[in-house]
């Protein structure tokens, strides 16, 4: 009996173990993939070659150029991804990988953040206290100990000496060269640079200076339209020290440098209209002289010009003829043009103290040339009103001779056109025959070309030649400055796109 138990007992728990194996059935393990993109956070490029792990482990893995790279046979479930790469920092995280499916994740890295500044730029060119540097200057300099790796920016401030304003030259780039452009000739120039790394940390370089070179003696003036802006330009006789006076978006025309060689004078229309300016001759200190306009028919600023003294102005105002001071001051009306005719373009000569000037109707071909006493009294005609237009009257350095033009096809537009437009020089005594300078010397085939007019003539500083704009009689082409002796002879091309020219 007690051994029959013992049996029975034996098969309750061989019978009870089977039961629990059966309860205890185990799953098989599934597997997702898992597409892994690796960024640089702050350019947003790929990042190749950049450690890829996962946990659980599942193995090892570098992405490819395009910092790409699949993972398959991840186990399903939540897995953390990790990117590592050097001079990055890592980053970690965490997908739910579905079995049989793929998960697209994109693992953005930022470079280490620095709280520790960098080394101040150094090694500056031109060097410190250098001299003798041009308007338009490159300036450069070199990181100190720094690497690729450091990515770091520049801001370029300059100051003008006795001038607070500073100009902000570069602003948060990478460039380690930038050019000042527009300087002032005879000036020292301050410039400090400033570098900043990723982690927002910066350091400054010593302030180092500079000194522009001294203002070429240019002796040529001259207005030039480039890009929809007419401005003043400055030359020698071969146009390699040429030099722009002036930047605005308003016209600025008709230059003139005073007799004493110091400042130049001429006309914009910034204000709404035409009013006589003065500057440096380095463009500096731009100040206007007149409040009453220098217009007129037919005279957008060209009717000014300077006393013989270079105290002095004379200008025209519609039907009035003025004289100033070279301050704005002493303003004073020298005449009244005859009934229903403008001043416009006019001479001074100290010889004889005398103004040549030339009045003009509506239309621009109505034109008469007058010699006045300087104080605007006496008026006696001198040019009449001939076929063709009559301009820009000018002395011989004697005064005994203006040269004027004259479009000798006698050609009468209302639009202003001229055909044929010939230098002419006249005594002022009124005796022998206008001498055409443009008829050149047919001998030596120098004279001025088919379908051209001669322009606006100014006498040489020497007195023996003559300074005057040719240009294609249709306006379409770009007007050209030209000189010529007073017999015609050896017309010579000086520059191209220039008009209304001064040479003292």
């Amino acid at each position: 009996m007690r051994i029959g138990l013992l049996l029975l007992t034996g098969w309750a728990l061989v019978l009870s173990a089977l039961s629990g194996c059966e309860d205890a059935t185990v799953e098989p393990t599934t597997y997702g993939s898992v597409d892994v993109t690796v960024l640089d956070a702050r350019t947003n490029q790929p990042l190749p070659n950049t450690g890829i792990s996962t946990n659980p482990a599942t193995g090892s893995y570098v992405t490819d150029a395009q910092g790409h790279i699949a993972l398959t046979q991840v186990p399903a479930g939540l897995v953390a991804i990790s990117a590592r790469r050097t001079g990055y920092v890592a980053a970690t995280t965490n997908v739910n990988v579905t079995s049989g499916q793929t998960q697209n994740v994109v693992l953005q890295l930022d470079k280490p953040s620095s709280t520790t500044p960098p080394n101040a730029p150094v090694r500056p060119a031109p060097v410190s206290g250098a001299t003798g540097q041009p308007t338009d200057v490159a300036l450069s300099w070199h990181p100190n100990g720094a690497t690729r790796a450091d990515s770091l920016r520049y801001d370029v401030i300059l100051f003008e000496s006795n001038n607070l304003n500073q100009r902000t030259l570069l602003s948060n780039s990478k460039d380690t060269v930038v050019t000042a452009t527009g300087l002032l000739y005879n000036t020292t120039y301050y410039w400090q640079v400033t570098a900043r790394n990723t982690g927002g940390a910066s350091a400054r370089s010593p302030v180092w200076s500079f000194q522009t070179g001294p203002l070429p003696d240019n002796r040529y003036l001259f207005a030039r339209t480039s890009a929809g802006n007419t401005d003043i330009y400055s030359s020698d006789n071969a146009g390699g020290s040429l030099v722009r006076l002036t930047s605005s978006a308003a016209v600025e025309t008709a230059p003139q440098l005073s007799p004493l060689r110091d400042i130049v004078a001429y006309a914009s229309n910034a204000t709404g209209q035409y009013q006589l300016y003065t500057m440096n001759r380095d463009g500096s200190n731009q100040r206007q002289i007149t409040a009453l306009s220098a217009e007129g028919y037919s005279n957008a600023g060209v009717g000014y010009r300077w006393s013989p003294d270079g105290a002095q102005l004379i200008y025209a105002h519609y039907d009035q003829l003025y004289r100033i001071n070279r301050d704005g001051s002493g303003l004073t009306l020298l005449a009244t043009a005859p009934a229903g005719r403008h001043f416009r373009e006019c001479d001074w000569t100290v010889q004889g103290n005398r103004l040549v000037v030339q009045t003009i109707g509506a239309n621009p071909y109505d034109s008469e040339l007058y010699l006045y006493n300087a104080d605007g009294t006496n008026p006696v005609l001198f040019v009449s009103n001939l076929p063709g237009r009559v301009d820009s009257p000018s002395f011989s350095i004697d005064g005994t001779r203006v040269v004027y033009t004259r479009d000798v096809a006698g050609f009468n537009s209302a639009t202003g056109r001229q055909l044929d437009a010939h230098l002419l020089i006249q005594r002022v005594d009124g005796t022998g025959t206008p001498v055409d300078i443009s008829a050149g010397n047919a001998s030596m085939n120098n004279n001025k070309p088919a379908g051209t007019n001669d322009l606006t003539p100014r006498y040489s500083p020497d007195g023996f030649r003559l300074i005057f704009v040719n240009r294609v009689n249709d306006d379409l082409s770009p007007p050209e400055l030209w000189t010529v002796n007073l017999d015609g002879t050896s017309r010579t091309k000086l520059f191209s796109n220039a008009f209304l020219p001064d040479w003292k």
